[in-house]
């Protein structure tokens, strides 16, 4: 598939997957594919992005439209009604932040996607969090595989826990400045 012409497509599909019902890191594949593949790096990070914000439409929609018919099904598979209720409660205190913050982290998005739609968040604003988190995501990762080639899966091995605990502490520094502000 690496060398094959649906590469790109194949790559855009599994991205969209993985942003809908797939919560395994795109990551296990994307940096390895942008590492053997570095004359396609840009493209492949922006159609990764493309098929993850797709999915995020598609989510936004399920939470929308669907939620009552699939809420037994999210609770028994996903997550709990406690954990999501809790995410609900962030999204209406945070929104942009919080759908921002799980598209940058590690942090599953497939429940912040449902729960801005039941929530009926801002579909623009919603848009536009995914947009970035997961640019700033997949073109990070780009250039990473730009500036340390092969070495890339060791480097984000190593720094992986560190660079979320920043992400998250950079978040939650946020979230209080925007409470006390």
């Amino acid at each position: 598939m690496i060398y094959s012409r649906y590469m790109l497509p194949g790559i855009g599909i599994a991205s969209f997957l993985e942003s809908i019902i797939i919560p395994i890191p795109l990551e296990a594949i994307l940096v390895p594919l942008m590492q053997v593949r570095r004359d396609y790096l840009w493209l492949i990070a922006t159609v990764t992005t493309f098929g993850c914000v797709l999915g995020a439409m598609l989510g936004y929609v399920i939470g929308f439209f669907l939620f009552e018919l699939i809420k037994d099904w999210l609770f028994i598979h996903i997550t709990t009604e406690v954990e999501f209720n809790a995410i609900k409660e962030q999204i209406n205190k945070h929104g942009f932040l919080f759908v921002f913050s799980t598209g940058v982290t590690p942090v599953p998005l497939q429940i912040a996607m449902i729960v801005a739609g039941v929530t009926n968040f801002s579909f623009g604003l919603y848009l536009l969090a995914v947009t970035l988190s997961r640019c700033i995501r997949y073109f990070g990762f780009a250039l990473l595989v730009k500036y340390y080639g092969n070495k890339t899966e060791k480097k984000i091995r190593k720094y992986k826990s560190q660079v979320g605990l920043w992400i998250l502490l950079l978040i939650f520094i946020a979230i209080i400045y925007k409470t006390v502000t």
